[in-house]
């Protein structure tokens, strides 16, 4: 924390355009990058003509949607229907404000390290700003004026405020093994074990609930077309529309570097290679191993929305509350015990290293999240036909109403009529 708060205006200045050139190039690489990706899944070439391997086809298409004709629906209320996407699109950039990419480094004469800010509270901080694009998302969906707009923001706010509640639990225990809330001493606190090992369950939860909180699938229940059109942002185009697309993605790699910073060493070196190579964790070496790893989760992304089918919205609603909040309490309880053991020197946990008592219990309670995963959730009630009519679902006092038997007819609503010598001319 002493690094910071000493730099001139004009570093200030220089790391905030990079971090906003870093988001907006990530997400025009993210962009593409899905494109290949699900294109190899199903045996396409994807984009590959305009700039090297496509590489520009997502500028391209930006610049097209910047020259869409820009609708207001007549119903929509225009101040909110303008700040809506503002709202969805700023708190993605502030968030990468406390990430930290690399260690201390001199930058044009100056000792600085690679970070724009960092608090103490730094992990609340973007728990908070991210909670702010709720707000973009459901007063978009409201000020459009469109029944299925307003749909997919209700949808979206549920669900999104659903996952981070399982997203700040599964955090929880990194804070009290941590014992901080900084972004910079929690990757220095993971110097020898790394926190996706040791928490293991933290790891996995947090995992699911980003993939939840930044509506991707198989989780984009707020955008699905078959029910909803488009969701909460049917109604938008040109620029507007491209600023929720927009913070979609910088979200996505939020929620990757966040992970990246608290499970993964942040930007040390993976796989101890900092053991063979002294100068690993040393100068601008780190920003390839940070953003490689940022960039496995947003494969991982990829990956589910290629491979996984959409969820039934109970059965995606009770995964979070009636799942993944019960087994995250459960760890933090188990976390802070072991915690509090190790450090008064219990017996039998103080014997030893005390974390490979963590990651024995962590793997039990994966083995037991992984399990509800794949465990069938409830079937909705069934539906009765009744013979000779519709079906119907059962009343409260298990009758059922029953509709007359209907022909079948085809044709103009008096019939069709019979054919010359015909058995229905004979029987009229």
């Amino acid at each position: 924390m002493s690094d910071f708060g000493h730099d001139p205006w004009w570093i200030i200045l220089i790391k905030v355009v990079l971090v906003f050139v870093i988001c907006v190039l990530l997400t025009l690489f993210n962009i593409w990058w899905e494109r290949r990706v699900v294109a190899r899944m199903q045996h396409r070439i994807g984009p590959n003509v305009h700039g090297p391997f496509g590489l520009l086809q997502s500028l391209a298409d930006g610049v097209k949607l910047a020259f869409k004709e820009d609708i207001t629906p007549a119903k929509a209320d225009r101040v909110v229907f303008v700040l809506a996407p503002i709202l969805a699109c700023v708190p993605a950039f502030v968030t990468f404000s406390v990430i930290p990419f690399g260690p201390t480094v001199t930058m044009f004469g100056h000792r600085t390290p690679l970070q724009l800010t960092d608090m103490p509270v730094a992990v609340l901080f973007v728990m908070a700003i991210a909670s702010i694009g709720i707000y973009g998302i459901v007063l978009g969906g409201w000020a459009s004026g469109s029944t299925y707009s307003l749909l997919g923001g209700l949808r979206s706010s549920a669900q999104m405020i659903s996952y981070e509640v399982s997203m700040g639990l599964a955090l929880v225990a990194v804070f009290l093994y941590a014992g901080s809330l900084s972004t910079s001493q929690i990757v220095a606190a993971q110097d020898s074990w790394w926190f996706g090992a040791l928490l293991l369950p933290s790891f996995v939860m947090y995992c699911i609930s980003m993939v939840g909180e930044t509506n991707r699938a198989p989780f984009d229940l707020p955008e699905a077309e078959g029910e909803l059109v488009g969701g909460f942002h049917t109604e938008y185009s040109s620029l507007k529309f491209a600023l929720f697309f927009l913070a979609e993605y910088i979200n996505m790699a939020t929620v990757s570097a966040l992970a990246t910073t608290l499970f993964l060493g942040g930007w040390h070196a993976p796989f101890w290679i900092d053991k063979a190579w002294a100068g690993a964790n040393e100068g601008y070496w780190p920003l390839i191993w940070f953003f490689g790893k940022v960039l496995f989760f947003v494969w991982i992304f990829i990956w589910l929305r290629g491979t996984l089918p959409r969820l039934r919205y109970d059965q995606f609603m009770a995964l979070g509350w009636k799942r993944l909040l019960p087994c995250s309490l459960a760890w933090i309880v188990v976390v802070a015990v072991l915690r509090m053991a190790a450090i008064q020197g219990a017996p039998i946990i103080g014997q030893g290293d005390p974390r490979w008592w963590m990651f024995g219990i962590g793997l039990v309670l994966t083995a037991v999240v992984v399990g509800f995963l794949l465990s069938k959730g409830e079937r909705p009630a069934e539906v009765t036909e009744p013979v000779g009519g519709f079906p119907t679902p059962p009343l409260p006092d298990g009758g059922l109403v029953r509709g007359p038997a209907r022909p079948l007819v085809f044709g103009p609503p008096g019939g069709v009529p019979a054919l010359p010598g015909s058995a229905t001319e004979e029987a009229s």
